[in-house]
């Protein structure tokens, strides 16, 4: 780490941004004298009731916002935001008044090279015909509508027009197994299910039909099945809507939206299930809706008719992110397909065209780009860009410069963190104050984000659990089929009473930032000393020979050892030499207790469908207890390699 900052704003950046415009209004209004970030985030985290009053009338949100902004405060559980309030999600997504109706509201991109556009007037076309069909299945308020669907306009539409009729999206990518997907619809009892006839993914035809007919076989609430044409390979069968005849039922509908209650449902989201059956986290409208208003406006500087890009699927919450960006009038990019097909490149020339502003990835993908050797920035026109978001794993500080090296050196790199838990940040990026390097910038506004010890004391520049201290409105309205909250409560909350307890491994800095060393429950503990596997991975990232690798602690007696796994890169073996470069590497960067004790090879790694590794999988395996739920993983076969080594007995 360095006290260096990586980048500062500009004075012109600073009083160009939104934020800047919402502490001077804040200023102007309330008599008030903000001179850096952290004072405006201290103000919010004492007034978080009047700040989110605040944030409501600078987004200019349509609905009756009551007069009440939260009832039982300092019960961060239980806390109700905005109890008199309505208003209807959809409604404040679709309807812009600086935004002419022509201009496109979607550019779509797959993989086979095929690019769509829709304005924001046939969206909304298209959003009331969809409703209106929907209206005509008999889906009302408080129902349930799933998708199983790749990332296409379709189903932005179907999504919006669920939410306009007051009812509840919840959707899975098609790349799911049957199990997998009735595992969580099954639990939920969807009304409707949009599906694909299939996907594209690095260069292969994926046919869905016949997993998205178990679906409709195995969950009985199920009436309705609307089929999206992306194989266009024959016409639906029998029984099924094809997408073009549910458009052509109501061609000329009106655009209605049912006014909802702040805290009614919206989405249904999923854990990824590793350790069991999916927990299915209920979020809220309203709390939704203003918080992505607040991440997208003040932290990620989002106008009207920029252009915002986030390489997403639609079985992770960051497509539920990247769609709120409409609610600031911008334009949103979706990609469907593989990253690096057909070539490394792909995302960022289509980027480069349209002149995105904002581009949102993972860590991940990152790191493969330092490793295949591209520097977007020397090859493609990246003027526009002025933010690049990072999140699904913690980014290594080797990655921040690769960014400003490589990419761009006058951008926002903002590390985000939060979760499908709160569908939002506790941690991100913010167009006023520098980026250092290995860093989350900080706390997002009227968060009270600290890092807790053992003993649930604070501490600054010391390893410990990330948690909110305070109340805020998208906490989730709960999890599905939880009548008593005891499941919610146990999740969050049981540990540490009144604090939201997230699970992640982190060290406030003296700079007011975070870093990320993994998730709690991936916490190597060898000699009952806490260890990151963020930190080891970090620095095996920098060998060439290294595609991929998983750490564990294997249990022996009342101590664990660390064992490392690793994924030769093609043309590359593990051979002796390379163990102890890696052992000598983990030494000299970290300490001696990152030093695995057994180095294995292995073919595959095992990951989540959104691409985290399940360091818990492996252990289990390599325990001999059993992986609770298969379906949860992309690659679950790999996990065939980790029983039974005879090295580790």
């Amino acid at each position: 780490m360095t006290n260096s900052p990586l980048w500062t704003p500009s004075p012109e950046r600073v009083q160009q941004s939104l934020l800047h415009a919402f502490i001077k209004r804040l200023e102007r209004e309330l008599g008030l004298q903000f001179d850096d970030y952290a004072a405006l985030h201290a103000w919010s985290v004492k007034y978080p009731d009047l700040f989110w009053h605040q944030l409501w009338r600078f987004a200019g949100v349509t609905g009756h916002r009551g007069s009440v902004t939260v009832t039982s405060p300092d019960d961060a559980e239980h806390a109700i935001w905005f109890p008199e309030a309505r208003l209807n999600f959809a409604e404040n997504l679709l309807t812009h008044e600086r935004v002419p109706a022509s201009e496109p509201a979607i550019i779509a991109l797959t993989e086979d090279g095929t690019t769509r556009t829709l304005s924001w007037h046939q969206l909304q076309q298209q959003v009331a015909a969809t409703a209106a069909w929907l209206d005509d299945a008999g889906v009302t308020p408080g129902d349930v509508v799933a998708g199983f669907m790749p990332n296409i306009p379709e189903t932005l539409v179907a999504m919006l027009a669920t939410a306009s009729l007051g009812a509840i999206w919840t959707s899975c990518s098609p790349d799911f197994g049957a199990e997998g997907v009735i595992e969580r619809f099954g639990q939920t009892q969807p009304k409707v299910l949009f599906a694909a006839d299939g996907y594209r993914y690095n260069g292969k035809a994926h046919n869905s039909r016949a997993r998205a007919a178990a679906i409709m076989q195995a969950i009985a609430s199920l009436t309705h099945r609307v089929e999206v044409p992306c194989l266009n390979e024959s016409p639906p069968p029998d029984g099924v809507t094809s997408w073009s005849a549910m458009l052509a039922t109501h061609p000329h509908a009106p655009q209605t939206f049912h006014s909802m209650p702040f805290n009614a449902p919206l989405y249904v989201l999923y854990s990824s299930g590793t350790t069991g059956k999916p927990k299915c986290m209920v979020h809220g409208a309203g709390g939704t809706l203003l918080n992505h208003l607040k991440e997208h406006m003040l932290h990620c500087d989002i106008r009207p008719r920029d252009r915002v890009f986030y390489f997403t699927t639609c079985g992770w919450m960051m497509w539920n992110w990247l769609a709120s960006a409409l609610g600031s009038g911008a334009t949103l990019l979706l990609y469907d397909g593989a990253p690096f097909y057909p070539d490394a490149g792909r995302l960022w020339q289509w980027c480069a065209e349209q002149g995105v502003s904002l581009f949102g990835t993972s860590a991940k993908y990152l790191e493969a780009l330092e490793k295949n050797g591209l520097q977007p920035g020397r090859e493609y026109h990246l003027g526009a860009l002025r933010t690049l978001c990072s999140t699904g794993s913690p980014l290594a500080p080797e990655q921040f410069d690769f960014v400003y090296r490589h990419i761009k050196s006058d951008v926002l790199l903002a590390s985000i963190s939060g979760g499908t838990d709160i569908c939002g940040c506790f941690v991100l990026g913010n167009p006023l104050s520098p980026v250092y390097r290995g860093q989350c910038q900080g706390p997002g506004l009227a968060m009270d984000v600290r890092v807790f010890d053992d003993n649930g004391q604070a501490v600054v520049e010391e390893p410990g659990e990330l948690v909110c201290c305070n109340a805020f409105p998208n906490r989730p309205v709960g999890f599905w089929n939880d009548a008593d909250g005891s499941r919610y409560h146990q999740a969050y909350w049981a540990r540490w009473p009144g604090m939201w307890h997230h699970g992640d491994f982190v060290t406030q800095t003296a700079e007011g930032g975070m870093v990320f060393h993994g998730r709690s429950d991936a916490v190597l503990n060898p000699g009952g000393v806490r260890i990151g596997t963020a930190e080891i991975y970090r620095q095996l990232a920098r060998f060439e020979e290294i595609a991929e690798s998983v750490v564990i602690g294997q249990r022996r007696g009342n101590d664990e050892r660390l064992v490392l796994f690793v994924q030769p890169a093609p043309g590359h073996a593990l051979t002796d030499e390379l163990s102890e470069a890696i052992r000598a590497r983990l030494r000299e960067a970290c300490s001696p207790r990152h030093v695995p004790a057994v180095i294995l090879a292995v073919n595959d790694v095992p990951r989540t469908r959104s691409g985290k590794l399940v360091e818990l999988a492996v252990r289990n395996v390599v325990h001999g207890q059993p992986v609770k739920n298969l379906e949860a993983l992309a690659n679950p076969e790999a996990l065939a390699q980790f029983k039974d080594r005879p090295e580790l007995d």
